[in-house]
């Protein structure tokens, strides 16, 4: 007889169900304020209230999701405040080390840059918002990894959790996503020509996201 497959651990579906539950509200799908009702989450993703009630606390750690006592969880509403000092936060760290990818940016770096931001400038015609969304994650991933310092990298990507990240709030306009776009192909050059001034004056303002 055929081995029956062993049912999987609650810890390993918390972990999933936290992972999903954390993808669907940086993809806007849990849009910033949503209530989230345990009944609709386990019926949503096919799990226990367990593991939900877990996973639901483990974002209200991260701050990504609120809990209100006697009302429930909702997703977490950040206010113009905060996402400005995050935005600061950001602007230290990856202008801070901007020098640092100039410098050691190999040939074969610059040509993996472009090809992401190609693919970025594909997706604005052609894509959809959450595919739009992930290329500029890759775009930055990979241009961040160029420092060097991993830890570095994973800080800004936990702290980027800690306002909306819905592709639905990070670009109002066509008009903003083209100019990303732009930025994108400002930021390569800077590091083709080995300005790390020039580099971080675009990162800034690109994380700012102000038009000019």
């Amino acid at each position: 007889m055929p081995k029956q497959k062993r049912p999987a651990s609650s810890a390993v579906l918390t972990d999933k169900v936290t992972e999903l539950i954390l993808h669907d509200i940086q993809t806007g799908l849990l849009a910033p304020g949503a209530w989230l009702k345990q009944i609709d989450l386990q019926q949503h993703y096919h799990c226990g209230r367990p593991e939900v009630r877990r996973a639901l606390d483990r974002l209200a750690q991260k701050r990504l999701v609120a809990h209100v006592p006697n009302r429930g969880y909702h997703v977490y509403r950040p206010d113009g405040r905060q996402e400005g000092e995050v935005a600061e936060i950001r602007i230290l760290l990856e202008t801070g080390v901007a020098g640092r990818i100039a410098d050691s940016a190999t040939a074969a770096d610059i040509a993996l840059l472009e090809q992401l931001a190609a693919e970025f400038v594909r997706l604005v015609a052609d894509g959809t918002t959450l595919e739009l969304y992930e290329a500029n994650l890759a775009f930055h991933h990979h241009l961040l990894s160029l420092c060097g310092n991993q830890e570095l990298v994973a800080l800004v990507a936990e702290i980027r959790q800690r306002t909306s990240a819905a592709p639905v709030h990070q670009w109002t306009t066509r008009a903003r996503i083209e100019q990303s776009a732009r930025e994108h192909d400002e930021m390569i050059e800077a590091v083709r020509q080995g300005d790390g001034t020039r580099l971080g004056a675009v990162l800034a303002r690109h994380i700012r996201q102000q038009d000019r």
